[in-house]
């Protein structure tokens, strides 16, 4: 017994040390907050105020002082996302993950956003601010590389450190600008359509804009199949471990409609969820400047931004800035290609992928006056016949850097404007408002035009130069308002109004939330804080209900079942809410997504059906195809002998949905709540570890909101048990210039990147019940609710 005793005593001790030790290891690995680091290359002491979301708020009597703490906070925080970001672009995931991020790297490797990166930092000029500014901020991150705490992360996976470099920064942009763009997801399948249906079928899908009903105004100062290519840019894209920015809401009311007389900014830009999520605040004051900002990981300067004197921020244009190009290989040399002046040789770039646990991979990427060739670099695009992608961003010289300094450090709206010019891509609408009473936005990007007749929708032909960009416009051509007599401007992504009769050719997203957001704010003319922040979490559509009575217009009330008459009732009497109690939207959804199927999927094919669901388009055009009688679509060419009408396909729609629904959720459609499917879990790369799922991902929250509302809480139409929800508004910030040291701001789960720290969630639930946190201004209320820690010049 004695002996007993004795090992149980050892066990439990042995436990009791790992127990201790690991809390010992956690909160050594825990962000520093408080307390005093000794930093290289600081000239003075600068003090770091941390508040109660773990907000940097840094004071220092220089701007590089400034930028070097700004760097080694938001690494100790926000290193691992760095590392990540920073790998993308030149491809090199597959170091840290072998094979399976192997597909990831091949593209984005091919691209040549590395080498463009290489030419825009050889022409800048290194006494420049932005320079100086972002070689400090990199110092500040290397410093905490070197010294401080190494992410859990990079023990799990196992990275080694390497300095940050000015590189990683451009990569790092390179890739934003890339996870903008439409038309490496759209083109290719839009040129499948064509060339086994022919352009009768693709009368639905509005490619000359007319499914644009409420647009951004104006206001003045076969052949071969090409789905592989959609539907591997489309995977690469969701499969990364950074995720795609994808929409966006913001408006900007002018002082004539708000209740105190000043301007009130709202912004919130749409983007794939991940934790930790994409931006990062932190709010600097200096002898030379004041700036509270949204940092992208492994950048020094913010993508949204305020002070006292201007705000911020931006939406997506969603241009077309990607064209696809088919070359024509010499019949005797696959390395010469057509062009209109002969045979030229390709470029051949050669490119090496490390890969973890494995041997390296060679890539030889051949590029023609167009591009890079997606052949090879994208699975299931064979070499017989090369296809091109000509990007603005990697043909255009890059400012990029130059750009987001002078947006978040402008002494005015001249300024301002100049910043938004320098960028060429990715397509922003950048929205920006004042003290001072100014609204305005501005659309970013180096617009161009091709000759008539050519559509740029479709892989264009590369050989004759036909089809060829014909001109660069002047970006006093750019869709703009400025100070108009509305007195508001607003972006949600949908088509802006023509210039000079040129409506610009893009992906842009149906009018659902654009015309929600002018219905409300149209008629009110006394907006307030409290007000626009009940805006900017509205949930519900305009456009749904009119969809519905079109989906439901032609069924036959007395064939139904008891469920499905209860079922139509509910559907009849939805205002377009999408709360957590509503039961209408379970239904839409799901009805929505039998429609589409129905209609679409013999013609596409499994594989096609997929992708389509990951277009703008297919939002784009249930509206006016589903009034179309007459539409090919309609017909199942599965069938034989009989061709199918509109009737048929939306009873058997309707049918089919409250069948699922049935099976899904039981017999009693009350209880088919929006809550029960609608989830969100914000998710960690490594979350999708089962057993690292409950330390490194955060939810899962049944959430209200949809997809196309402004609180947009965007899933894929499936027939899933829940809607999983994928991305929505990555920030939300209202900004009051009647009272800018209590604008507010949310993030939807935290500001560390670190799971130890406890600034990792802790605004999940106050994001996901619609509600704000202030982004504090005020030194005197700072310091009062938060931790300091301060920065020594090391001697």
């Amino acid at each position: 017994m004695k002996t007993v005793k004795k090992v149980l005593l050892v066990v439990v001790s042995l436990i009791a040390i790992l127990i201790v030790g690991l809390v010992l290891y956690g909160f050594y690995l825990k962000p520093k907050y408080e307390g005093k680091v000794k930093l290289q290359s600081i000239h003075d002491e600068t003090t770091v105020y941390f508040d109660d979301f773990g907000v940097p708020h840094i004071y220092a009597n220089n701007s590089i002082d400034a930028m070097t703490a700004l760097g080694y906070v938001h690494a100790q925080d926000r290193l691992w996302q760095m590392e990540l970001m920073r790998r993308i672009a030149p491809g090199r995931l597959s170091e840290i993950f072998g094979k399976v991020a192997l597909k990831n790297d091949t593209f984005f490797a091919g691209l040549g956003i590395e080498e463009a990166s290489e030419k825009a930092i050889a022409d800048l000029d290194k006494n420049s601010k932005s320079y100086k500014f972002t070689v400090a901020y990199l110092d500040g991150i290397n410093q905490y590389m070197e010294e401080g705490v190494t992410p859990i992360e990079f023990q799990l996976v196992g990275v080694k450190k390497e300095k940050f470099t000015i590189k990683d920064v451009y990569n790092i942009f390179g890739y934003m600008s890339f996870s903008f763009a439409m038309a490496q997801k759209t083109d290719p399948l839009l040129t499948d359509i064509r060339n086994k249906y022919g352009m009768e079928y693709l009368k639905d899908f509005g490619l000359d804009g007319e499914l644009n009903t409420t647009i951004n105004k104006n206001a003045k100062e076969k052949p071969q199949e090409f789905l592989a290519m959609s539907t591997s840019v489309a995977a690469l894209l969701d499969n990364s471990p950074i995720p795609p920015f994808v929409g966006s809401n913001s408006w900007v009311i002018a002082p004539k409609k708000t209740k105190n007389g000043k301007v009130i900014f709202a912004n919130d830009p749409h983007i794939e969820f991940s934790q930790p999520g994409t931006w990062y605040e932190a709010h600097i004051v200096t002898p030379e400047f004041e700036l509270y900002g949204c940092y992208l990981a492994g950048t020094p300067f913010p993508l949204l931004g305020h002070n006292r004197d201007y705000a911020y921020g931006l939406t997506m244009f969603q241009n077309d800035d990607i064209d696809f190009y088919q070359e024509e290989n010499s019949p005797d040399n696959d390395n010469k290609y057509k062009t209109p002046t002969g045979f030229s040789d390709y470029i051949i770039r050669k490119k090496i992928i490390k890969v973890k646990d494995s041997t390296d991979v060679v890539l030889n990427v051949k590029v023609s006056r167009h591009g890079p060739l997606m052949n090879g670099l994208l699975a299931g695009v064979y070499d017989k016949k090369p296809v091109a992608m000509s990007w603005i961003y990697t043909q255009q010289p890059i400012y990029i850097l130059d750009a987001v300094y002078a947006l978040s450090h402008a002494k005015s709206k001249a300024d301002f404007k100049k910043g938004v010019e320098l960028i060429s891509a990715p397509g922003l609408n950048v929205m920006y408002g004042d003290a001072e009473g100014n609204v305005a936005w501005w659309a970013s990007g180096k617009l161009y035009k091709h000759r008539d007749g050519v559509d740029t929708h479709f892989i264009l032909d590369g050989a004759s130069g036909e089809d060829d960009i014909k001109e660069y416009l002047d970006f006093s051509k750019n869709p703009s308002a400025v100070n108009p007599e509305w007195n508001y401007v607003y972006s949600a992504n949908s088509q802006p109004e023509a210039v000079d009769g040129f409506l610009y050719p893009g992906y842009y997203l149906p009018e659902n939330r654009a015309k929600r957001i002018t219905q409300l704010l149209e008629p009110k003319s006394n907006w307030d804080k409290e007000s626009v922040g009940k805006m900017i979490t509205d949930n519900t559509s305009s456009v749904a209900p009119d969809m519905v009575k079109n989906l439901i217009s032609d069924l036959n009330v007395n064939s139904l079942s008891k469920n499905e008459k209860e079922a139509v009732v509910i559907l009849k009497s939805w205002k377009g809410t999408n709360n957590t109690e509503d039961v209408a939207p379970t239904i839409y959804n799901k009805l929505v997504y039998m429609y589409l199927k129905n209609t679409y999927k013999d013609e596409l094919g499994e594989e096609g059906f997929t992708q389509f669901l990951a277009t703008h388009i297919m939002k784009q055009l249930i509206a006016k195809q589903i009034v179309n009688e007459k539409s090919l679509w309609w017909d199942n060419i599965e069938t034989k002998n009989r061709k199918e009408s509109r009737t048929e396909i939306l009873l058997k729609s309707f049918k089919e949905t409250i069948a699922a629904l049935e099976v899904q959720l039981g017999k009693s459609v009350p209880a088919w709540t929006w809550d029960k499917v609608h989830v969100v879990e914000y998710q960690h790369p490594l979350g999708k570890v089962t057993m690292l799922r409950k330390i490194f991902n955060v939810g899962p929250f049944k959430v209200s909101g949809s997809n196309e509302v402004i609180n947009n809480q965007m899933f894929d139409y499936t027939n899933d048990s829940k809607y999983i929800v994928k991305g929505g508004p990555s920030s939300r910030r209202v900004i009051d210039f009647s009272d800018i040291e209590n604008s507010w701001g949310i993030l939807p789960t935290g500001q560390s990147g670190n799971p130890l720290s406890a600034h990792y969630s802790d605004q999940a639930e106050i994001y996901n019940a619609g509600n704000f946190r202030k982004m504090m201004l005020n030194k005197g209320e700072i310091i009062k609710t938060s931790t300091k820690l301060v920065f020594i010049p090391a001697k």
